[in-house]
């Protein structure tokens, strides 16, 4: 998130950014995770950031300004989110701000190496606001791995400006402040708009003109219709917010007569989630032919092949349990030894430092207070709890790294509808398991220790 010496201690914040001053742009910046956001974010800001938390929420902010042509911008880096369809913190972070953060435009920063699941949230965003510049970063990657890419050919296909880049290097940087002028200058574009399902379709035409009227200027009435038929509530309650009264009530009624009528049709929330997303996958990928000029390389066709293997119905949960598996017993079993062997240092040291303290005289309750009280109730804590951390998340780091935990989310995506999350909880609950783990001797004390001191 950029962290810098002129961004935490007193310059920190706790609000997302907005417009400071008459002429001051807010330019929302999104990516999935893992694209070089956070890159561009300090390439284009320097210094001049602040971090803080977004309002109620645990999820960081960070926001920091750069000046072209005369023209101050107020840069705002949204989380890194997969997806703007709220079923996370990050997600509903970032949709709220492109929809009610006063920002006058939206770079969304996509991975040249793997485009078409970048594209997924772009056509998102173009949902919500026109004024997008997409920003396709880590070109240099792409070259090395023998990738090509016709970004002319994507602009024209999703009308909108498609700038490459290469941030950790500086290029295309000034090409992109350049087009992100323009696109808060210039009168907003008709970009590419996703189709859907044709009973989608209908539903969104037949409730699209009673929403119009209510809803505020910026936030654009088919993309509110489509998210009402999926049923968000959030959004629902923050839009009745801003337009109470009998219409809005109405729109509700008649939103739930066009829900029951997809139901008919065969169209169950769930489905209907579903036709969503997989009509934008499609999209995306529709998209891409033509752009992607080369083949797929070694490397893509191997992780094909591996996600056949980790995401198939047959071998993805087993090869899933293993694994996780295999990092719980390390994390339990394995940390016992660093686990007692760092206890038994920590606390012989502690013999020799009582026996010097206790020869200079001190009273008793001194020593105590000192030794038994502050030295040792460090030492256990530390023996106890640093192998366990030591282990488990440099293992996670790495699962991270080789693109495994989407993975894990994608295979217990299905599990977790079943109780209203997502599968990206899957993080949360294997910490969980981690430290609540029951028969564990590190968790249960297997650094007993006597805690009365004599000094014979």
């Amino acid at each position: 998130m950029g962290l810098t010496k002129g961004s935490t201690g007193k310059h920190a914040v706790a609000q997302p950014a907005a417009p400071k001053g008459e002429g001051q742009r807010t330019i929302a910046l999104a990516g999935n995770p893992n694209v070089g956001k956070s890159t561009v974010f300090n390439a284009l800001t320097g210094l001049n950031q602040h971090t803080g938390n977004w309002p109620g929420k645990t999820v960081s902010s960070a926001q920091g300004t750069y000046v072209f042509h005369g023209e101050r911008y107020t840069l705002v880096d949204l989380p890194g989110t997969y997806s703007l369809m709220a079923h996370s913190a990050e997600e509903e972070v970032a949709r709220d701000f492109l929809c009610f953060g006063g920002a006058q435009a939206a770079v969304v920063v996509c991975d040249a190496t793997c485009l078409e699941r970048n594209l997924n949230l772009v056509l998102q965003t173009l949902e919500i606001t026109p004024r997008v510049v997409v920003c396709v970063n880590l070109m240099d990657e792409a070259q090395k791995k023998g990738i090509s890419l016709n970004l002319l050919q994507l602009s024209r296909a999703l009308k909108v400006p498609v700038v490459g880049t290469s941030a950790r290097s500086g290029k295309g940087l000034a090409q992109l402040m350049e087009q992100v002028e323009q696109a808060v200058r210039q009168e907003a574009p008709a970009p590419y708009r996703p189709a859907y399902d044709a009973p989608v379709e209908a539903a969104i035409a037949e409730l699209q003109p009673r929403l119009a009227p209510l809803l505020p200027q910026n936030i654009p009435s088919r993309w509110a219709a489509l998210r009402l038929l999926l049923g968000d509530e959030v959004l629902s309650d923050r839009l009745a917010s801003r337009c109470p009264g009998p219409d809005w009530e109405a729109v509700r009624e008649e939103t739930c007569q066009l829900q029951q009528t997809l139901l008919e049709e065969g169209l169950t929330p769930q489905a209907l989630q579903d036709g969503v997303v997989q009509s934008l996958v499609t999209q995306a990928a529709a998209l891409c032919e033509g752009v992607v000029l080369q083949a797929p390389s070694p490397q893509e066709a191997r992780e094909r092949q591996l996600d056949r293997i980790l995401t198939s119905r047959r071998t993805g949960i087993p090869a899933m349990v293993l694994l996780l598996m295999g990092i719980l017993w390390l994390t339990i079993v394995g940390a016992n030894v660093p686990s007692q062997l760092l206890g038994d240092a920590l606390f012989w040291f502690q013999d020799q430092l009582s026996a010097w303290f206790l020869a200079l005289n001190p009273p008793r309750w001194l020593h105590d207070m000192l030794i038994l009280g502050g030295y040792r109730t460090l030492a256990w804590v530390v023996s106890v709890m640093l192998p366990p951390m030591a282990i488990f998340f440099p293992l996670f780091t790495l699962l991270e790294d080789l693109g495994y935990l989407p993975r894990v989310a994608f295979n217990l995506d299905h599990c977790f509808q079943m109780a209203h999350t997502c599968g990206k909880q899957a993080l949360t609950m294997c910490l969980v398991s981690i430290w609540m783990r029951p028969g564990s001797s590190v968790g249960h004390g297997s650094l007993r220790r006597d805690w009365s001191f004599s000094p014979e």
